[in-house]
């Protein structure tokens, strides 16, 4: 029998060929590790033509920081510098390390002024202090975004905020409610956990401030009474403080865009808006029309799980 000899060469590719397969799997472990796999929860911004998508962690802090620009009667472009820049500092993560002492949403420092350790992890007090010092800068709406953003953050790298600006416009259009329906999540199969009214209320009542005063009710109809009594919040809508000519619908969308994108946290069920409803069992078809009461124009009605 003959023997098939191989040289050095071929066992060096052979080496090489398997190294290259190895590290392939291994990133595609680490890919479906850090996304949660095929199918994992995913909220998406869609609007224009365009899409950003992100995971739902991202887009409770983005939900929170259009929240709070929000409450200080901010216009949607302070909410887009803001979005900008914590998509390149953190990557819309409460990170709790950084450069040197840089913590949260927007790496603030606390031996820079910033705060303590603790108020900096806060995505409510961090915005807030963006916020700010973002309006003592002159003009700051007419400034190109990394302008803006740099005279705030004071970063080593100035011009790396611009490349966000596209998504951050996005985001900033659907999370403001200017884009109506176009920000939806999709939600996991459920712990079997409810979900607790009251702490929607009081996340919806600290991160709009005194904007936000929703009382629960019971459901709409004898069917939506049994299945949501007590688990409805109705929350009443206005005018958006930045346009006031523009009530209800953009304040309305708004709200229910906050509340998708912070279901799962809060383990909410369903929102219901102007004649559509986002449901967590359907979360996949987005926002659907709703032939149910309880979708009206004036309010928002956030119901949790049972």
């Amino acid at each position: 029998m003959s023997r098939i000899s191989v040289t050095p060469r071929g066992r060096l590719l052979r080496i090489v060929a398997a190294c290259a397969v190895l590290l392939a799997l291994i990133g595609y472990g680490l890919a479906q590790l850090l996304t949660g796999g095929p199918g994992a929860p995913r909220c998406t911004v869609r609007a224009n033509g365009q899409s950003y998508s992100l995971s739902p962690e991202q887009a409770v802090n983005a939900a929170t920081i259009s929240a709070v620009g929000d409450a200080r009667g901010l216009p949607e472009r302070a909410v887009t510098i803001a979005l900008a820049t914590a998509m390149q500092e953190s990557g819309l993560r409460n990170i709790h390390h950084g450069d040197r002492d840089s913590l949260g949403l927007f790496q603030q420092r606390p031996t820079q002024g910033w705060g303590s350790a603790a108020q900096i992890t806060d995505p409510v007090y961090a915005a807030g202090k963006f916020y700010d010092h973002l309006v003592q800068v002159p003009g700051y709406s007419r400034l190109p975004l990394t302008v803006a953003a740099q005279k705030v953050q004071r970063s080593g790298f100035p011009q790396a905020y611009a490349k966000h600006e596209p998504d951050a416009t996005l985001l900033a259009s659907g999370l403001t409610g200017r884009a109506e329906s176009s920000f939806s999540c999709t939600t996991s199969p459920g712990d079997g956990k409810p979900g607790n009214p009251s702490a929607v209320r009081a996340k919806l009542s600290r991160e709009f401030g005194t904007t936000v005063q929703p009382a629960v009710t019971g459901g709409g109809g004898a069917g939506a009474a049994r299945r949501g009594a007590g688990r409805t919040l109705t929350v009443p809508v206005g005018p958006v403080q930045e346009a006031p000519d523009d009530a209800p619908g953009r304040r309305g969308w708004e709200l229910a865009s906050w509340a998708v994108a912070h279901a799962s946290e809060l383990r909410i069920e369903s929102v219901a808006f102007d004649g559509r409803v986002w449901t967590a069992e359907d979360s996949r078809d987005g926002w659907r029309k709703s032939g149910t009461a309880g979708a009206s124009g004036d309010s928002v009605r956030i119901t949790t799980l049972g």
